[in-house]
């Protein structure tokens, strides 16, 4: 029986570190499933689903000797259910605030309690001549229909001086 996996994982980027990655996991008999892994900020971060035929004790072993020559720190989780599932987002939404503490919860929460189900979300401060600009972009399902969402987003901006831009990815969703 085949067991999944959710690995995550965080270094200093590096060139290479996702084919030798991706390679060693290979070469050792797992199956790559989902990932995501970006470049924040001089880190690479990686979340990776990962089947593979034995326990969680052999495949640290594993994950451990590919790993420690990236100096990449690693955290390995069984997934319960033995699987993984894909969903398919039915909005993208873009959110420019100024930054500030506070911004990411200021956002979500509303939408949130509208009924979306955040699937992605990606934030960064703007570049040097928009220093002072926090862009949020995220992807979710929504639960309760458009209405809600769009009347979250016309509050937001009114309470909280955040622009949005919505864009429907799942023509079903109304």
């Amino acid at each position: 029986m085949k067991n999944w996996f959710m690995l995550s994982l965080i270094g200093l980027d590096q060139p290479s570190m996702v084919a030798r990655l991706s390679a060693g996991l290979c070469k050792n008999g797992c199956n790559l499933g989902d990932s995501s892994m970006v470049r924040l900020g001089k880190y690479f971060t990686i979340m990776l689903m990962i089947e593979h035929e034995s326990g969680k004790e052999s495949l640290e072993a594993i994950i451990a000797s590919i790993c420690e020559p990236l100096k990449l720190n690693a955290h390995l989780v069984a997934l319960e259910d033995g699987t993984q599932h894909h969903c398919e987002p039915d909005v993208r939404i873009s959110l420019f605030a100024d930054d500030r503490m506070g911004v990411v919860e200021d956002a979500t929460t509303p939408l949130a309690q509208a009924g979306l189900n955040i699937l992605l979300l990606e934030s960064n401060v703007g570049e040097a001549e928009e220093s002072g600009t926090y862009y949020i972009h995220l992807e979710g399902t929504v639960l309760g229909g458009l209405d809600a969402i769009y009347k979250s987003l016309e509050k937001l901006e009114k309470e909280k001086g955040i622009k949005s831009h919505l864009i429907p990815i799942n023509a079903q969703v109304t």
